[in-house]
């Protein structure tokens, strides 16, 4: 009986840990993005960041980010936060997407993103938008990978 508790004990830890992997897959294994560390900190009492008092509204900024981060306030509690370098186009002079609603698009071939979820809408291509975690603290919205 104790034999069979061991083995069965040997099967289940297998199994978890065959499940686990510390590699995030193909989201962090975009080749188009390059690897940055971002850690920016937005003031919600400032003018320029009015538009994300209200949820429903977005605001791009290029402070940080490859090319720019587009976030999104959801509810006032929650936000989501996306890297506006196209990800399924290497970086060039048009890798850039503007920000129209909730569409964010690539001017490079037309893809098209929701700035909700990050995932394409339009177009073909492997990767979604690049994620940013987000929380809000007071009115501090801080922005990190």
């Amino acid at each position: 009986m104790k034999a069979f508790r061991f083995v069965l004990y040997v099967m289940v830890v297998g199994l978890m840990n065959a499940g686990c992997s510390g590699d995030d897959g193909p989201l962090r294994a975009n080749p188009n993005l390059p690897n940055i560390n971002v850690n920016l900190t937005l003031d919600l009492n400032l003018p320029q960041y009015n538009p994300l008092n209200f949820p429903g509204n977005s605001f791009v900024t290029g402070l940080q980010g490859i090319r720019g981060i587009v976030i999104y306030n959801i509810d006032n509690s929650q936000y989501t936060a996306f890297e506006i370098a196209c990800p399924n186009t290497p970086l060039s002079d048009c890798s850039t997407m503007t920000v129209d609603g909730l569409t964010a698009t690539c001017p490079c071939n037309g893809n098209q993103y929701n700035i909700i979820t990050g995932q394409l809408t339009a177009g073909e291509g492997q990767y979604p938008m690049l994620a940013y975690r987000i929380s809000r603290s007071g009115d501090q919205l801080t922005i990190n990978n």
